[in-house]
């Protein structure tokens, strides 16, 4: 596989009002990233969860990196940074699905079954990394890999369902769902994102609502409880 160079890749063909609106959506991402990585650790330390403060801060340091790198991103004008900035923006997705995973995998899993906590951990990160691999050689040649990756790690979450339940009951699992569901239903308006002007920053809305959702499963009871 050869990586394709920044000079022939292309910029999608937003105009400035679509990408101010991008970087302001996510900007708010990142200040509630923030917020939910200082409240995530405050607690866990708070409560002597160790093994919740080790999932919040992978969690919340990769949920801002997520935000920052998107902000930025959409925020430079169409030359050679902003497509270095593009690259790292698709491989920050995978890491922020990757992040959203520890803190359930560190407290309740773990708790529940090792031999599942060790599994998906093991196929989440290779599959992350699989991904990320491919994404940063060319986003549009392996779309599709990234596409597939994104639904196939995301919903990988549902193997970890009945041990969640034994862990923490259905209502944590449903605020899980609404976050994911939220997150797939944003990749509607992504993928037309390029031909309907706006859809991009509403595809941002969806991946902050689902953020959201799935902060307060996992600061409800992998950190409080």
């Amino acid at each position: 596989m050869k990586r394709t160079k920044l000079a022939d890749r292309r910029l999608p063909d937003y105009t400035r009002g679509e990408e101010i609106a991008n970087m302001v959506t996510h900007i708010v991402g990142g200040a509630f990233g923030i917020a939910a990585l200082v409240l995530c650790v405050t607690f866990s330390v708070l409560k002597r969860n160790w093994w919740g403060l080790a999932g919040s801060l992978i969690y919340g340091i990769f949920m801002v990196y997520l935000y920052t790198i998107s902000s930025v991103y959409h925020g430079l004008i169409p030359e050679k940074p902003k497509k270095v900035m593009q690259v790292l923006d698709h491989c920050s997705i995978f890491a922020m699905i990757l992040g959203s995973y520890a803190p359930i995998l560190l407290t309740g899993i773990r708790q529940q079954n090792m031999t599942v906590f060790i599994v998906v951990t093991v196929l989440v990160i290779a599959g992350s990394a699989v991904c990320i691999v491919f994404t940063a050689i060319d986003f549009k040649k392996y779309q599709a890999v990234s596409m597939t990756g994104y639904f196939a790690i995301g919903w990988a979450a549902l193997i970890i369902l009945y041990p969640l339940y034994k862990a923490y009951g259905a209502v944590m699992i449903i605020w899980l769902i609404a976050g994911g569901v939220a997150y797939t239903l944003g990749i509607i308006f992504y993928a037309l994102g390029t031909k309907k002007r706006y859809f991009h920053s509403i595809f941002h809305l969806f991946i902050l609502l689902g953020s959201i959702l799935q902060f307060v499963a996992i600061f409800k009871y992998c950190i409080l409880l």
